[in-house]
């Protein structure tokens, strides 16, 4: 019965016999049954986090955000990646719920008629991340990608840039890179000014991809006098090819990217950014998991981050 105590995390053990067990247990190889237990819990001691890629360095501090906070306790994430696909979207969130497990984390807001039934039917904390432009279909934690384009808009423009080209990902699934690109365009028109020029790519964000957009957009447009990219490590390519280029930074053209990427700080000049807040995200979404196992009162079930512009080296300075 005491081993069973400790096993399971019940009853009063003393800390020395607690740590008996434990080490008899390390000895012996071995690790309790916790579907016998969900039997009569009807819950396994996981967390189901869905994220459309790995290749995208964005999502890995998310889950650091999300570990960190969930580490001292018995849960444990388990990662499910769809590709940025609905169809598959709607797969591993199906076979993530069907181990009955304690909470589910899903990146953004956008899914299939049949996912959102099964998040709403799930009788679980369910946490939307990464966006809360929408409605969720429980709890949701993340920044305004609308604003933070429309944000970026208003920084360019007050650094008295007229002639934008935006580069940027036209997979069909990345929602919030629209919804960025949106915000962006609605923030240029609200000073009188249009995107000049634009480029798109499929796949995921690379320092080659940045490099030959940004070399085939100044052929195209020599006259621009500003680059926005949806993420840091395209920006990244796009300052590599101006240097290449012997095109000066910010004189001749200024640069801005997204995400805050901490891969990219060690470039030559600090490219200007908004922080994502992406590890806090992670943060708070297993806070809202815990407490809401807890049946602590008072959980909330919408935290909106505030994205952060950074100016960076690759920016005019402000003209107000």
């Amino acid at each position: 019965m005491t081993v069973s105590r400790v096993l399971r995390n019940r009853g009063d053990v003393s800390e020395a016999t607690r740590a008996k067990v434990l080490e008899a247990a390390r000895r012996l190889g071995y690790v309790p049954n916790r579907i016998a237990g969900a039997l009569a819990s009807q819950r396994v001691n996981l967390v189901g986090v869905v994220i459309p890629s790995f290749s995208n360095m964005v999502f890995p501090e998310v889950l650091a955000g999300l570990s960190g906070v969930l580490e001292p306790t018995e849960l444990q994430p388990v990662v499910g990646v769809t590709d940025y696909d609905p169809a598959k979207e709607e797969k591993v969130i199906y076979e993530m719920l069907s181990w009955r497990p304690s909470g589910l984390v899903v990146a953004g807001l956008e899914h299939t008629d049949a996912a959102r039934a099964m998040m709403g039917a799930a009788g679980i904390p369910v946490v939307e991340i990464m966006d809360v432009d929408g409605e969720p279909v429980d709890a949701v934690v993340g920044i305004s990608h609308t604003e933070a384009g429309r944000a970026m808009a208003r920084e360019l423009v007050v650094r008295g840039y007229r002639r934008i080209g935006f580069l940027g990902t036209k997979m069909p699934g990345d929602h919030r890179a629209r919804k960025r690109l949106d915000g962006f365009v609605a923030g240029l028109a609200e000073a009188g000014v249009s995107l000049a020029a634009e480029a798109f790519y499929s796949g995921g964000s690379a320092l080659a991809k940045g490099r030959q957009m940004t070399a085939d957009i100044l052929e195209r447009h020599p006259d621009l006098d500003c680059l926005y990219y949806s993420n840091d490590l395209i920006a990244a390519g796009g300052l590599l090819e101006c240097m290449s280029q012997g095109i000066d930074v910010p004189g001749k053209i200024g640069l801005a990217g997204f995400n805050r990427l901490d891969l990219v700080m060690g470039l030559p000049k600090r490219i200007a950014t908004m922080n994502s807040r992406r590890r806090e995200t992670g943060e708070a979404a297993a806070s809202i998991i815990l407490d809401r196992l807890r049946e602590r009162p008072d959980v909330p079930d919408r935290v909106r981050l505030e994205a952060t512009f950074e100016p960076g080296e690759t920016l005019a300075p402000r003209q107000d």
